[in-house]
């Protein structure tokens, strides 16, 4: 239950996500890899959106596009050199 309550934490924090996500890319610490294997997600999302819920259950639709897109940004803060996240104050349980 706590981990599910940190999430839900993490997606009201979205607005520092932008600035995180420009200098993710940006930054000579984060290697090439990591950078396409980010960029490699969420292409393959907006290729292939397999909806859990379908879009046109309007406020539910929307919840599980949410939760792809928390789960690839949770992923590139793990992927992310310590300076970053120390940056940003963001943390990756």
């Amino acid at each position: 239950m706590i981990k599910f309550w940190r999430r839900i934490k993490f997606i009201f924090n979205v607005r520092k996500s932008i600035p995180f996500l420009n200098q993710f890319f940006r930054s000579k610490e984060v290697s090439l890899d990591k950078k396409l294997l980010s960029v490699g997600f969420l292409i393959f999302y907006l290729l292939f959106p397999w909806d859990v819920i379908p879009d046109f259950l309007v406020f539910l639709g929307i919840v599980d596009d949410l939760a792809v897109f928390t789960f690839i940004l949770q992923l590139m803060v793990k992927m992310a050199p310590e300076s970053l996240k120390e940056q940003y104050h963001l943390e990756e349980k």
